[in-house]
């Protein structure tokens, strides 16, 4: 049985990338925000999302409050590897 398709927004997809790139952190605890650059993210709604549909993850446990690395689960390698390639012009 073959793994349900994830469809990423935009933005979605940007910020599975910037975790990929080792640019994101975020909050341990059941509703963790992110952090990218140092910066609080602008679209908490879609870093909560991710993290409850399983594509990103804190790279390590912590205090509730405490930031950590954000990781991609293999979920969340599989949705950015599906996604459509664009080329520059």
């Amino acid at each position: 049985m073959s793994e349900p398709t994830i469809t990423l927004s935009h933005r979605a997809a940007a910020l599975l990338r910037a975790v990929r790139a080792g640019r994101v952190d975020m909050t341990c605890g059941s509703e963790p925000d992110m952090f990218v650059d140092g910066l609080n993210c602008c679209d908490q709604p879609t870093a909560h999302s991710l993290f409850h549909q399983g594509l990103v993850r804190q790279a390590r446990l912590g205090s509730v409050t405490e930031r950590v690395r954000a990781e991609l689960t293999a979920a969340g390698l599989g949705a950015l590897a599906a996604e459509p390639r664009t080329t520059a012009a």
